[in-house]
């Protein structure tokens, strides 16, 4: 930059299309993190430079450099921290009237067919609409190099000679991707028009990997799974042209800075790595070194295979980035190619994925639970329980198998290690038969290292259940390897990280309740065991003794500041351990792995969709019976409503019975007999009006008026 080093550059808005993708997301991260015309310096200043922002980038854009935009591919993905805006639209009126603010515009078109279509119309109509175009446009296509997977070779007699840029115009595309030809070709036609207000590029990318992995991902993934053999498809001798993304944002980066007369640009690493190198390599540095090839027709059958990456993985290029190397400074990340700096890229996909081991070490007395709460913990969190008496079987049996194919003379390809392995087996069994059946300390240590440093456990972690038991044992278990190369010669470790573990759990609780957990115990279970009341003793004193204040394998722990989490489990009164097994999960945090596999989610859905079923089917059965009782009871109310209706009419009869009586006595001798004789009189004499008659008969003949 300036020669004082203060002064930043002005800021440049860059799109990139669907930035919530592994090209888009890894491409808008690091030219985020660019300096502009950071590559038209020296590569040692930039490197400098661009340390100090890319720790940044991940905050937020940063003066001086590319302000990145764009769209998004799941309209419901969150925005990354280092996009400074997502474009919105529904139209593409929209998205042009957005595309025209942006200085340099980056269409990757690579791993989604639909966006060869919006990247033609962009070019397109931004070249259509230059005369209202003040300041000048760039515009780079991001395609593949399988538009040259058809080529003839350059010489028929030679034909690992690699293509270059020079040959651009002889390129034949997979049939597969005519398509992404088509767009390569209007983007360098439209380029070519005004070159003041609009240039175009086009690169053609080689297979891209590093960060959290694409294309190749099905074998990281597989590796990392501890598969027993990844796939290789076909022969595996095909020729895969590759660069790491990171190197694909530097050429990016170069050509956005330096605007190349060069129009096609090829860009790939150094290597020229066939399929089988690259999957040994995988299986080799992340899972159990094996290999299968397959039939391209069983490759198809693979569900996380699309079509487009299977015809990448079986493209056979030789292709030469000469421009690249000529004429730009990339700060390479991996210039040798993927096989070179396998060690690297595997870190960096296990940080991007965060699939980082989670190393766990369980201590307590006997009969506290640590193997019920492990196996617990093991299988939410899918990680290896790792027991005494199963590291020690599955390192007795590997000697024995290994040792077997010593005495039959079997061992032209393991370098003497059968040999090895029978030498060692024999020492084993001396020490067992001079220490009453048990094996060596140092014996118990080697295999107990090389479990926590194999695969398995380096991939995904560890659970140690209950070991070690003494301090000495975690010194020598843990000790650092002499063999590994040191990262930092100014902080040397005292013990192996790789197999630290980074949360300690100590399990406490009284004799007394040990003793009264193993005797509720039902005698089949302790039967056989060493939880009979001797048993049990003996181990508790034991483990007494070797846990003194001063000399206790915590102390181990606690002079290297990892102090450990105490859960007294006689608190617990859970069913199962529930409560000290959420106790450990909020210490030692989220899973770090893939989550559920297909199966497992399928599982898990059968299992809700069986739960939802049985919850209805008692829902509705609870709610039939409610119903049914309620209907009852309605009847059995109206019954007795109706009895006790009766009963009131029946009372108020004889209420009004009772009451009528002296009425009815009363108007038999008072009344009656006077009415009786105006009755008869009144028929006798027939009046022409017998109601006055018959009133003034009974007035005149009341017996109580004198």
């Amino acid at each position: 930059m300036s020669e004082d080093g203060d002064a930043l550059p002005t800021s440049k808005k860059l799109f990139i299309n669907h930035v919530d993708t592994y090209q888009g997301l890894n491409l808008g991260k690091y030219l985020a993190g660019c300096l502009v015309g950071a590559s038209l310096d020296d590569v040692e200043e930039e490197e400098e430079e661009a340390e100090e922002t890319q720790e940044q980038v991940l905050t937020g854009p940063k003066p001086g450099c590319y302000q990145v935009v764009g769209t998004l591919k799941d309209p419901e993905a969150k925005k990354p921290d280092f996009v400074k805006e997502i474009f919105q639209f529904e139209t593409r009126e929209q998205l042009f009237e957005q595309l025209v603010e942006c200085d340099v515009i980056v269409y990757d078109i690579t791993d989604n067919a639909a966006q060869i279509d919006e990247a033609a119309w962009a070019v397109s109509e931004i070249h259509a609409d230059l005369e209202h175009i003040d300041k000048q446009k760039i515009f780079i296509l991001v395609s593949s190099v399988m538009t040259w997977a058809r080529s003839k070779p350059l010489d028929p007699d030679d034909p690992e000679i690699p293509f270059t840029e020079d040959d651009y115009r002889r390129r034949k595309p997979h049939p597969n991707f005519k398509e992404h030809l088509s767009c390569e070709k209007t983007v360098i036609k439209v380029g070519k028009t005004n070159k003041s207000k609009l240039i175009t590029y086009v690169i053609a990318s080689g297979i891209p990997y590093g960060a959290g992995e694409n294309i190749f991902h099905y074998l990281y993934k597989s590796a990392w799974h501890n598969a027993k053999e990844l796939f290789c498809f076909g022969n595996g001798q095909n020729v895969l042209p590759t660069i790491h993304i990171r190197d694909l944002g530097g050429v990016i980066q170069n050509i956005a800075d330096m605007k190349p007369k060069a129009r096609y640009i090829v860009a790939t690493d150094d290597s020229q790595t066939t399929l089988e190198e690259i999957v040994k390599g995988v299986s080799t540095s992340l899972g159990t070194g094996a290999m299968l090839n397959i039939t391209k027709e069983d490759a198809l059958l693979q569900r996380e295979i699309n079509q487009d990456h299977f015809d990448m993985l079986l493209s056979n290029l030789r292709m030469d980035s000469v421009f690249v190397k000529e004429n730009m400074k990339i700060r390479w990340v991996s210039e040798a190619g993927i096989v070179e700096n396998l060690p690297k890229i595997v870190k960096e996909y296990r940080e991007s994925r965060k699939l980082l081991p989670m190393r766990v070490c369980v201590l307590g007395p006997p009969a506290v639970g640590k193997t019920a709460i492990c196996a617990e913990l093991a299988k939410q969190y899918k990680l290896h329980h790792i027991k005494v008496k199963d590291v020690i079987d599955e390192a007795m049996s590997k000697l024995e198998k290994s040792a077997a194919r010593a005495d039959k003379g079997d061992e032209e390809d393991d370098d003497g290690k059968a040999q090895d392995d029978a030498e060692t087996l024999e020492a084993i069994r001396e020490t067992m038969e001079s220490n009453n059946g048990r094996i060596d300390d140092t014996y118990v240590i080697k295999f107990f290292r090389d479990k926590l440093k194999s695969m398995p456990c380096q991939n995904q972690g560890f659970l140690l259940d209950g070991f070690p038991k003494t301090n000495e044992q975690a010194k020598e278990l843990f000790a650092p390897d002499e063999d590994a190369e040191e990262e930092d010669d100014d902080e040397k470790m005292s013990y192996d990280k790789t197999i630290m573990p980074e949360a300690i759990i100590l399990l406490e609780a009284p004799d007394d309740f040990l003793r009264n957990r193993i005797m509720n115990l039902a005698e089949t279970m302790v039967s056989g065991t060493h939880n009979d009341e001797e048993g049990l003793n003996r181990r508790l004193n034991a483990y007494r003794d070797l846990n003194q204040e001063d000399d206790s394998v915590i102390n181990y722990f606690d002079e290297l500041e990892i102090f450990p989490d105490k859960i007294d489990v006689s608190k617990d009164t859970s069913k199962n351990n529930y409560d000290t097994v959420e106790k450990i999960k909020k210490i030692i945090g989220e899973p770090r792995n893939y989550g559920p596999t297909d199966e497992e989610r399928e599982e898990m859905r059968k299992a809700a969709e069986e739960a939802r079923l049985k919850r209805e089917a008692e829902e509705k059965a609870e709610r039939e019976r409610a119903e049914y009782e309620e209907a009852t009871q309605r009847w059995a109310r109206q019954q007795e409503w109706a009895k006790n209706l009766e009963q009131v009419k029946k009372e108020e009869y004889e209420l009004l019975e009772a009451q009528s009586i002296p009425l009815r006595n009363y108007l038999m001798k008072h009344v009656m007999p006077t009415l009786t004789k105006g009755l008869i009189e009144c028929c006798q004499v027939r009046p022409e009006d017998s109601v006055d008659f018959l009133a003034e008969y009974l007035f005149q003949n009341n017996p109580q008026i004198d």
